[in-house]
């Protein structure tokens, strides 16, 4: 039988009821149907924002290294991060995941360190879905009621408000404390008995007890700190499937041990017990999608995680980023999505999907709005900021992803990758700026940046679980760039350095630009190939394309080498200027980072040439006058 919530929530949505872009020579058409400026995402990792203690003390405690809280994202707070040029702000790490913290006296229960990575616990390990980390409260008691007046003051400054939602797995010890009326917890109504069963929400190991795993290169749970749940020992009987996919009751080290699997309707050997999109479905929008399934009988998990976005849809929030989302059936988010954005047309869907080939099936079949753009923009770029890499290398991937380029969102940092400042990575935050001009500016996907980026954070701090050249998700700690800016929590820069204001002006400048560009929601063409064959003094250092509208005509170009400068001539394609409607004569470009370097395009004998000379590091983005 149906929940009631459940049932409640499809009579509610129930009562609410592409073309192929032209390409000509290297030319790509990117206008998007789905906005009119370009996003920009603020990933920010919620209990480090505001938290001014300084310690970091490996493996340290909440009260010894200190801990941000909901509140400290004060109006002046929050209008900073809007002024930097952001429109959403991701607020990582909300949902109530396990920590080793005693909060007993609220009701709920304590985690066992041998199932929980770090002090302060992954945030993606969830814990109860229908309430939030009590880490991030001021008054435990009222810890959801923090959160809604934060999505209040969030939308009273501008910005939209996305949070973390992690299908494929929840913490070893799931238990909701304030499920709404009717939901009952994850594998409360389970058949423990058989290894599957369509609505099982989990699978499991028949008549097998979990066993910790054997812990390798001296790892001790709390650094080796006594705990009276620290024993080896996990009561989980019988065993569940863990949150990687390992069907060991004793799952290696190296498995994500801290959660298990959930199921969704695939049995072990791979057969799907649910029904197949129509053909051609992928070209169907999400009303389409959202009555097909009116009629069908789906898993039970399916119904628990829709429920679950619907209710964080109510209370506000705008949009979610979803977890490993390529570990979970594309016919669950066409099922999950259409119904979110039934409920919000304007819901912002983001997903992890690392497989380019699964691309295409994620964003037209499951209904997503967007993807990390990782193993090839991002994974690429990287290279050629470490001084290993071609630029040449770029263009390709703009060709590649044309169909879908939109739809595939542009980072250079975020919780799991290493910091640009880093010596594991570029080892020096300017070799960021050429990077993000380009990542920004070189096609209309959404950018998203990570809190610290901004001021060359270089996550070198040893927290204890977290590794050194990431900010730690796992534990108590500080982020010392950032703490500068705070000030104190007046949140006005009073002691950052110079170079890292001098940073956040580049940021700050760069973001605000993209937001407003017309031209950067228009056409693209790349013009580096065209350069490379037939301009003096061009490298595979430096990248340069156009990209215009009707109203906007620009020219990027980015030099990625940190020692040299290079001058040369550099020529814009014939299709460009008749599409630009270029007469002979000259034309004004003016760089509108900076304001302050200009160059005139001389259009002669249908050849068109503008001299640039570019510092190391350094970027335009020049503008038609």
């Amino acid at each position: 039988m149906r929940k009631i919530y459940s049932l409640l929530s499809a009579l509610i949505l129930s009562i609410l009821i592409g073309c192929t872009p032209e390409k000509k020579e290297t030319e790509v058409s990117m206008k998007s149907t789905n906005t009119a400026k370009k996003t920009v995402v603020y990933q920010v990792f919620t209990r480090l924002f505001g938290n001014t203690n300084t310690t970091n003390k490996p493996w340290g405690t909440l009260e010894e290294n200190g801990v941000g809280k909901f509140n400290d994202f004060t109006d002046k707070a929050l209008s900073e991060i809007k002024d930097l040029g952001v429109t959403h702000i991701w607020y990582t790490g909300v949902p109530h995941h396990d920590v080793i913290r005693d909060y007993t006296k609220y009701g709920i229960s304590n985690d066992d360190p041998d199932v929980v990575k770090g002090r302060a616990g992954s945030p993606y390990a969830v814990k109860d879905y229908y309430n939030v980390n009590p880490d991030l409260a001021v008054n435990v008691e009222n810890r959801l009621q923090e959160f809604e007046q934060l999505i209040e003051r969030s939308h009273k400054n501008d910005l939209k408000v996305i949070i973390d939602i992690v299908p494929n797995h929840v913490a070893r010890n799931y238990e909701g404390l304030t499920n709404p009326e009717g939901i009952k917890d994850f594998g409360a109504e389970d058949d423990v008995s058989v290894e599957y069963d369509v609505n099982n929400n989990f699978y499991y190991v028949p008549n097998k007890a979990f066993e910790v795993p054997d812990f390798v290169n001296d790892y001790q749970p709390l650094g080796g700190e006594e705990n009276a749940l620290s024993d080896h020992k996990f009561d989980e009987k019988p065993a569940k499937w863990t949150g990687n996919g390992s069907r060991s009751p004793k799952p290696n080290s190296n498995d994500w041990y801290e959660t298990v699997k959930v199921n969704y309707g695939i049995s072990p050997d791979g057969k799907k017990d649910f029904d197949a999109l129509p053909a051609g479905f992928e070209n169907e929008d999400y009303k389409k999608h959202f009555e097909f399934w009116q009629d069908k009988t789906v898993p039970n998990s399916w119904i628990k995680f829709r429920d679950i976005a619907l209710y964080w849809l109510e209370k506000g929030v705008d949009g979610f980023r979803f977890d490993m989302a390529e570990m979970v059936p594309v016919e669950f988010w066409s099922f999950m999505n259409s119904a979110i954005k039934m409920k919000n047309p304007e819901a912002f869907l983001l997903a992890e999907v690392y497989n380019p080939s699964l691309y295409r099936d994620y964003i037209r079949k499951g209904k997503m709005d967007y993807l990390y753009d990782k193993v090839q923009l991002y994974d690429t770029i990287k290279h050629v900021m470490q001084g290993h890499g071609l630029t040449d290398n770029i263009p390709p991937i703009q060709e590649d992803l044309k169909d879908i380029e939109h739809n595939m969102l542009h980072f250079l940092e975020n919780h799991d990758e290493q910091r640009i400042a880093s010596p594991e990575f570029a080892g020096n935050a300017l070799k960021g700026k050429p990077a993000m001009v380009v990542s920004t500016t070189i096609s209309t996907a959404p950018t998203m940046v990570y809190f610290g980026q901004e001021f060359g954070e270089d996550g070198s701090e040893n927290a204890g679980f977290g590794s050194p050249s990431r900010t730690s998700i796992f534990d108590y700690v500080g982020v010392p760039s950032l703490q500068r800016w705070v000030n104190d929590k007046k949140f006005d820069g009073g002691q950052s350095t110079k170079e890292e204001k001098s940073l956040r002006d580049f940021y700050k400048r760069l973001l605000n630009f993209t937001i407003k560009s017309d031209a950067l929601m228009g056409e693209y063409q790349d013009i580096h190939q065209f350069n490379r064959e037939n301009t003096e003094g061009y490298t595979e250092k430096v990248l340069s394309f156009v990209r215009y509208s009707e109203t906007e005509k620009l020219i990027i170009i980015s030099n990625f080498n940190a020692e040299n400068e290079y001058g040369f001539e550099l020529q814009i394609p014939e299709n460009i200027i008749k599409k630009w409607n270029l007469k002979e004569g000259e034309y004004q470009f003016k760089d509108q980072l900076y304001n302050e370097y200009s160059s005139t395009l001389i259009v002669k004998n249908k050849q068109a040439k503008i001299r640039l000379d570019v510092k190391p590091l350094e970027s335009f983005i020049l503008k038609l006058q």
